[in-house]
């Protein structure tokens, strides 16, 4: 079992900045990557970021440029650094980690809000 924990959500303006945090607790050297999804109200969860063992990156296109995800193994834990934020990355974020070839473990969740 992995136990994720997000922290860092939270009301931002437009153009404003943010950074999650996600810490894992459990059986953490299973891990092969980690990162973020976000769901939308109305909408499906997306993923957003993921960064692997090897520290491989990918990105959903809609953040590309403006978001970056990274991973500290050290202290088991990933973060997602969120720049130039618009309205429509208004979504609960969550922590996922995955165990190949398809064990996903999840965060509860963290909400960002980016309005005026």
């Amino acid at each position: 079992q992995v136990q994720l924990v997000e922290s860092g959500g939270g009301l931002v303006q437009p153009g404003g900045s943010l950074r999650l945090s996600c810490s894992a607790s459990g059986i953490i050297f299973s891990i092969n990557a980690m990162g973020w999804y976000r769901q939308a109200p109305g909408k499906q969860r997306e993923l957003v970021a993921i960064v692997t063992s090897g520290g491989r990156t990918v990105y959903v296109d809609s953040v590309k440029g403006r978001f970056t995800v990274s991973r500290d193994n050290a202290k088991n834990a990933v973060y997602l650094q969120m720049n130039s934020l618009k309205p429509e990355d208004t979504a609960v974020y969550y922590c996922n980690a995955l165990i190949l070839p398809d064990i996903n473990y999840w965060g509860k969740g963290t909400l960002v809000t980016v309005s005026s």
